[in-house]
């Protein structure tokens, strides 16, 4: 029956904006744009605790939302780190026991609706403005971003240049926005009337057409250095986006890897990124 629910609902969903798009558009765009940013999993759950709790650091008032940060004190420089959607700062740890042994300076904090921050829906533009809040507060010289973090970093990057800031390092993030949209569409099924409102509504909203958002564009202008990880077999973000914001970072290496799936919280990939920020 559950099973059955979660192939039914999508499809509920997207006949509804099929439908409203019709009578109230700017309401329907409205309606689908935070379904598609509500955010379902990612709090802290028991077995997270005693990790997180151990390492809070302060409650910082963003966009009338509150975020939890963390710190795990170090000599070094200070690394940032910011975890994808759904996800929270506990997803680090193993990353986390490498940067302590070898002395860096960790900030972490979680996203809005995720963690212990409040909130209830999460977007990239949104995801930027905390971000770059916490660039200014704790002037990181390296940021580390997983997934929709590290498509953050992206954006970041190309809208705010901080000069501290060294090297990046980007772990199986998307590229194109309108991938996702379209994969969105595809779940829900609605009709590209329901596509070309959302579009409007974007562009509205936040200055950008659903197809000018894209990573691989704004790394042209990046001149960090970049370490990019990403599994060829990848199921939750396709290979080819890391290929592209490749191919346009000039200062970038690709890590490509096998069989390692999209957290990639192996030792292996840890090692890599220690080697490239002590480099």
């Amino acid at each position: 029956m559950k099973k059955l629910l979660t192939k039914i609902i999508p499809l509920a969903y997207g006949q509804y904006f099929n439908f409203y798009t019709l009578i109230a558009p700017k309401k329907a765009a409205h309606k689908a744009f935070n379904l598609f940013c509500t955010v379902r999993k990612g709090r802290v759950q028991p077995q997270q605790v005693d990790y997180l709790e151990e390492a809070k650091l302060s409650i910082e008032s963003i966009e009338n939302i509150q975020i939890q940060t963390y710190h795990w004190k170090g000599e070094k420089e200070t690394i940032l780190l910011v975890h994808g959607w759904e996800s929270n700062t506990f997803r680090w740890r193993n990353l986390i026991k490498k940067l302590r042994e070898a002395n860096f300076n960790i900030v972490a904090f979680d996203a809005p609706a995720h963690g212990y921050s409040s909130g209830k829906y999460l977007h990239v533009p949104l995801y930027e403005k905390i971000l770059q809040h916490m660039v200014k507060k704790f002037n990181p010289k390296n940021m580390i971003g997983h997934s929709v973090g590290g498509m953050t970093l992206m954006y970041n990057e190309f809208k705010n240049p901080n000069a501290e800031v060294e090297k990046m390092v980007i772990i199986g993030a998307p590229s194109e926005f309108h991938e996702i949209m379209e994969h969105y569409q595809d779940l829900l099924r609605f009709n590209d009337r329901v596509m070309n409102v959302l579009d409007h509504y974007v562009q509205n909203r936040f200055g950008f057409k659903i197809h000018d958002f894209s990573t691989s564009k704004f790394a042209e202008s990046n001149t960090k250095k970049g370490l990019l990880f990403h599994d060829r077999f990848d199921a939750i973000t396709p290979y080819h986006a890391s290929v592209a914001v490749h191919q346009k970072w000039k200062g970038s290496q690709l890590v490509s890897t096998e069989g390692l799936g999209h957290s990639m919280h192996q030792e292996d990939v840890n090692n890599q990124i220690i080697s490239f920020l002590e480099a």
